[in-house]
């Protein structure tokens, strides 16, 4: 270790290089509150491009675990530092370096927070749309290295269809660009594309192009009750069979409306089993979710309240915000399942959710990101008590397993880091994961860029 820190120091300032062991005992985990975390060596946190390719030939030359960090607000502990790393925390390099209003792009470092960046394009009449829930802590290269998606994701899709371009150091401090900074570009294999949602595994993303778009009306909200979860499903498909396309459609269940509340004071109703929010940010908002409130009640809401102002579609999009804090306070401990399926199967994965919960005895609520079908069923446990624990992990399985059984995908938006390696195999087949493995072997042969996670 001390190698390892006189090494790094010789190319990175002092204040950039802690190892203080309750400094660096911070730095060990992201979110995911149930993934295994070792011990960093050390923790370094440089402001430039060359630094970081300091770090990279160091670690490389003295074959040193490194693990790249942003703002550590990810769910899958892909984050997590091993025994004798050096965390690499981007958070210091979060710079907003360019806005192109004609070109309609940004440039900018992995360090800068999600909603920095929406609020600086937007004095341009612009907008970045991907808006993970943690938008006002997350940092573009963690949503990059996770590919992460948000509410409005239903109408402007995810991160990895707006990053045009990035730079990379890889694994032995080599600095590689892909992707391009116009409209179109198909020169050569989508590299730019490999490494959105790699989490860190291939490379450290420095720098990023990314895609605005002109900043769309503001959006108002309806709320619709249902009897049930697989009603409040069904309504989804019929919404999008119409061919609407709102700005947001969410859903929470009874659960994680009582969560919410209980964490907000906000007074969402609690006579409902499940509460469905639509939103549209066209020329006429008011029309669109008329039509989407009728097709709610042929589905069998039991009400339907459009907002009055852009106020009150704000309060409901701040209690979506929090269902996942308001989750983990029930018991203090969560296991977050990121299951995508078929929009056309929502219902029964909402539906097979609630027959886990029950079997198991446990307490799952589900949010989603409906107009995706991607579901968040949160398993809530006390991680002191044994067998309510082992249920939890039974749960959480039995949950991917239904996801897969419907059709679709362990993890939409949050990744795989520690929690779903396991599952992954089980989604690829041994084809696909023999391919995947064979490409992080060509871009990190020595295997020291983020170890145990993902494959």
């Amino acid at each position: 270790m001390s190698a390892l820190v006189t090494r790094l120091r010789e190319g990175l300032p002092g204040e950039a290089v802690l190892t203080d062991p309750d400094v660096t005992a911070s730095y060990a985990h992201d979110m995911a509150s149930f993934c295994p975390a070792g011990t960093p060596a050390v923790v370094v946190l440089p402001r430039t491009v060359e630094q970081v390719r300091h770090v990279l030939r160091t670690a490389s030359e003295l074959r040193v675990p490194v693990v790249p960090q942003g703002a550590r607000t990810g769910l899958s502990g892909a984050a997590n530092a091993v025994d004798g790393c050096v965390v690499l925390s981007l958070v210091r390099m979060d710079r907003i370096l360019e806005i192109d209003p004609v070109n309609r792009v940004a440039v900018v470092e992995p360090g800068v927070v999600n909603a920095d960046l929406s609020k600086a394009v937007a004095a341009h009449g612009l907008a970045y749309p991907p808006d993970p829930s943690s938008w006002e802590q997350c940092t573009i290269g963690g949503n990059i290295g996770t590919g992460s998606g948000g509410l409005c994701c239903v109408k402007y899709g995810v991160t990895a269809e707006y990053v045009l371009g990035l730079d990379v150091v890889l694994a032995d401090g080599r600095l590689l660009s892909t992707g391009r900074r116009t409209a179109k570009g198909v020169a050569g294999y989508d590299l730019t594309r490999l490494f959105v949602g790699s989490e860190g595994t291939l490379g450290v993303v420095v720098r990023a192009v990314l895609a605005l778009k002109p900043a769309p009306p503001r959006q108002l909200v309806l709320a619709a009750e249902f009897g049930s979860a697989g009603a409040a499903g069904a309504a989804v498909a019929r919404v999008m069979a119409a061919g609407h396309t709102p700005s947001l459609l969410e859903l929470m269940d009874a659960t994680t409306i009582a969560a919410v509340n209980r964490l907000t004071k906000m007074g969402l109703p609690e006579t409902t089993q499940a509460l469905l929010l639509a939103a549209f940010d066209t020329a006429d908002p008011a029309a669109d979710l008329a039509a989407v409130g009728e097709l709610c009640r042929a589905a069998g809401a039991t009400e339907v309240v459009p907002a009055d102002d852009e106020a009150e579609s704000e309060m409901l999009l701040a209690a979506r915000r929090a269902a996942l804090p308001a989750l983990e306070a029930v018991k203090g401990t969560t296991m977050i399942d990121d299951v995508c399926v078929p929009r056309s199967r929502l219902a029964d994965m909402l539906d097979g959710v609630a027959r886990i919960a029950e079997a198991h005895g446990l307490t799952i609520g589900v949010c989603a990101h409906a107009g995706d079908g991607n579901t968040h069923p949160t398993v809530c446990f006390d991680a002191s008590d044994e067998d309510e624990t082992r249920r939890a992990r039974a749960s959480f399985d039995e949950i991917m397993a239904l996801g897969l059984e419907l059709g679709g995908t362990i993890t939409g938006e949050h990744g795989v880091g520690v929690l779903k390696r396991d599952w992954l195999a089980r989604e690829l087949g041994p084809v696909g994961l023999e391919l995947q493995r064979s490409i992080r072997r060509t871009f990190d042969p020595l295997g020291i860029l983020n170890p145990g996670k993902v494959l």
